[in-house]
């Protein structure tokens, strides 16, 4: 059972921290039901089946995956949703070799049945 997530702040730890577990099942209770993810690779999964989907997939291929959020610029807080921008990175085992990446992001989270929860998120890469 999740601690009750009482601020966007607070999302952002526990979402940071639920991926690093790659376990859907930790990962889902902040993921809403409409949810929209874009990666880095332009790929665009629609709706929290879709996304579960394509979350399992990288934590299959992607073995001891560290991923950090941090540089969080907040963009606009409500008490119903927020939009923020950040930079990521991970490191991990892909095939046996060691692997990293990094980019940017925008995220809009809402609170949906008193939790707060991703709405949509779009991962690109940093400029050259």
């Amino acid at each position: 059972m999740h601690k009750e997530i009482m601020n966007p702040e607070e999302f952002i730890i526990s979402y940071e921290t639920a991926l690093g577990t790659q376990d859907w099942k930790v990962v889902a209770p902040l993921v809403a039901e409409n949810v929209s993810v874009t990666f880095s690779n332009g790929t665009v999964h629609i709706g929290k089946e879709n996304v579960q989907k394509a979350f399992e997939k990288n934590f299959s291929l992607i073995k001891n995956e560290k991923y950090v959020v941090e540089n969080v610029q907040w963009l606009l807080k409500d008490t119903m949703y927020a939009v923020y921008v950040f930079e990521f990175s991970w490191t991990g085992i892909i095939h046996g070799k060691s692997a990293s990446g990094n980019g940017v992001g925008t995220s809009v989270i809402i609170k949906e049945d008193a939790q707060w929860k991703l709405l949509t998120e779009h991962l690109g890469r940093k400029p050259n």
